[in-house]
């Protein structure tokens, strides 16, 4: 019975740096959400909150640092700017829309 256990149990290569490990994988590893780095082409809402100004249209260029939307949260209004520059592609939102955390705002190629 142990032997047919220790068969099945299969072992991962991690290659960190020069050298190389063999380890086992717990389920909550192998099934974790994997990372993706953050696009900052598509702008999205840190906080839920409402749209109260946008500064830019859709095809109009935009620079690194520009003002983008006032987004109101917690009493508070906050500038979203861009931190690329390009050409809007698509606004997804309008003016006194709700938005969520993470919500997609803004395409910018």
């Amino acid at each position: 019975m142990a032997k047919q256990d220790a068969k099945e149990v299969k072992y991962t290569t991690f290659k960190i740096h020069t050298a190389k490990y063999k380890t086992l994988l717990t389920k909550k590893f192998r099934e974790r959400e994997i990372y993706k780095p953050k696009d900052d082409k598509k702008v999205t809402a840190f906080i839920p909150g409402t749209i109260k100004k946008i500064y830019v249209k859709e095809g109009k260029d935009v620079k690194n640092g520009q003002k983008l939307f006032i987004l109101e949260a917690m009493k508070m209004d906050n500038i979203i700017t861009s931190k690329v520059s390009g050409k809007v592609k698509e606004i997804h939102v309008s003016l006194d829309d709700k938005v969520t955390r993470e919500q997609l705002l803004l395409e910018i190629v």
